[in-house]
């Protein structure tokens, strides 16, 4: 009988020690898909941050760009002006 029980109790503390296992290993790919969506989520915003910079940067190159034709234009009329 005592025999029996100490069985009974051995096969419970292995059951119950196994289950916590399969949990803790639930939870932690619980946490790790988690994580995971979060650095996709923060991978997107970053790159659509960097999307928008880049966007403003090349219109303000734009700009810079017709602003110095603008200032050759400028110069060539005075040039056409001093000559005269």
């Amino acid at each position: 009988m005592k025999k029996l029980i100490l069985t009974f109790a051995s096969l419970c503390l292995i059951l119950s020690i196994y289950s916590c296992r399969e949990t803790n290993k639930e939870k932690a790919e619980d946490a790790i898909e988690e994580v995971n969506e979060e650095v996709e989520k923060t991978m997107d915003d970053a790159k659509d941050d960097v999307d928008e910079v880049i966007d403003e940067a090349g219109d303000a190159v734009n700009d810079a760009g017709e602003k110095i034709d603008d200032a050759k234009d400028v110069i060539d009329d005075a040039e056409e002006i001093i000559k005269n």
